[in-house]
């Protein structure tokens, strides 16, 4: 049997994958995150996969971060370089969205935190998988797959495994979100995070206003001034603010976290070097520098690799599309190494970290097949 002809159901589909969405996992909830790869592991489990549970780790703040989970499928040649896919299984949403974006259906849509980005794409991997070995289809080369905690903060504690695993395979196929129309991604934009501290003089607001300087108003200003120093080279954006406990005390100190996005590498280093420069002692403005994502731009390896998966969507019946694009994912690291890499190999569908995020249903059976098609074709 032709693997893109395998009986992929989306019905059955979207029924694994609803305990998966409804399994909340926020980045910063270790706990929530652990309890959704326990499922995952034994989806694993079930498939007769190896797995190797590997304990999570601090990120530079201090925060514990979930698990990560390497398992290997049975295969004549196990421990040769093959193929890695590589999926997170952290998202954007706090335990409790499920409230207010419930799992649901409605013809062609289906919702929930986390179904697209990338819960959705994990899961038509392994359904991948699950029907190859249904129909004693072996795939040319070993398979492994790597699912990690912590993609959406930067990869912090992942990172060295990411490309440690890279490093042994021949291939890496990354489940993130593909784009409408039947695009994949083949390549992605650079990005740095900052820390930002703005320090103040605290005072009574009532009685003593005069007397104080207000972190607050300080990082305020700052946020102004970062975000309009973005260009079409190097975009800049404020996302994370905390400051204050009272109201009638004049703030002591701001803290925010900033990114930037560029198209090049160059441009990125710039764009670095202009937040690194805004730094000021005496206004008592402080900027650290983050985590950072490569540019990851499309070597030779990687354009032949998406020649393979639009004959595949050709044969599949749906369009083709590649490009780079900004969202930093995994695929910027294996990438920059030089792996053959294709990332943007999931599900279809829209409004990703918002409270409306959805997939498009009929994407789910389509993409599966082309990535049954690909792992039994690549060698």
């Amino acid at each position: 049997m032709d693997p893109i002809d395998l009986p992929f159901d989306a019905d059955e589909m979207l029924a694994g994958l609803r305990a998966w969405v409804e399994c909340e996992s926020p980045t910063w909830d270790a706990a929530a995150v652990n309890r959704m790869l326990d499922l995952a592991a034994r989806d694993l489990s079930v498939m007769g996969a190896r797995i190797e549970r590997i304990p999570g780790a601090r990120e530079p703040s201090g925060v514990m971060m979930g698990d990560m989970i390497r398992a290997e499928l049975p295969h004549p040649r196990a421990g040769e370089p093959g193929i890695t896919i590589m999926g997170h299984f952290d998202t954007v949403h706090p335990v409790g969205t499920l409230a207010v974006n419930p799992f649901r259906r409605e013809g062609d849509a289906c919702w929930g935190p986390g179904i697209c980005d990338m819960k959705g794409g994990n899961y038509l991997a392994l359904e991948a998988l699950r029907q190859l070995a249904r129909a004693r289809i072996e795939t040319p080369l070993p398979v492994r797959i790597l699912f990690t905690p912590d993609e959406e903060i930067g990869s912090p504690t992942s990172r060295a495994l990411i490309e440690a695993e890279a490093a042994r395979s021949k291939y890496v196929l990354v489940p993130e979100p593909g784009l409408q129309g039947g695009g994949v991604t083949t390549g992605r934009y650079a990005i740095a995070r900052y820390n930002l501290k703005a320090t103040g003089k605290p005072s009574h607001a009532g009685a003593r206003l005069s007397e104080g300087r207000s972190a607050i108003r300080e990082m305020c200003r700052r946020v102004l001034q970062i975000e309009e120093m973005t260009t079409d080279a190097c975009t800049f954006s404020v996302g994370v603010f905390h400051a204050g406990r009272w109201v009638n005390c004049v703030s002591s100190e701001a803290r925010a976290e900033a990114l930037s996005m560029a198209k090049r590498q160059e441009d990125l280093d710039r764009g670095v070097e202009a937040m690194l420069a805004l730094s000021d002692a005496e206004a008592g403005f402080e900027v650290s520098r983050g985590l950072t994502r490569p540019v990851w731009e499309p070597g030779e390896a990687t354009l032949a690799l998406a020649a393979r998966v639009e004959r595949l969507h050709g044969a599949v019946g749906i369009g083709f599309s590649h490009k780079s694009q900004g969202g930093g994912s995994d695929g910027n690291f294996t990438g920059a190494m030089g792996v053959p890499t294709i990332d943007g190999l999931g599900v279809e569908g829209d409004m990703i970290h918002t409270l409306e995020e959805r997939i498009d249903v009929p994407s789910l059976v389509a993409r599966a097949r082309v990535f049954a098609g690909l792992l039994a074709e690549l060698d």
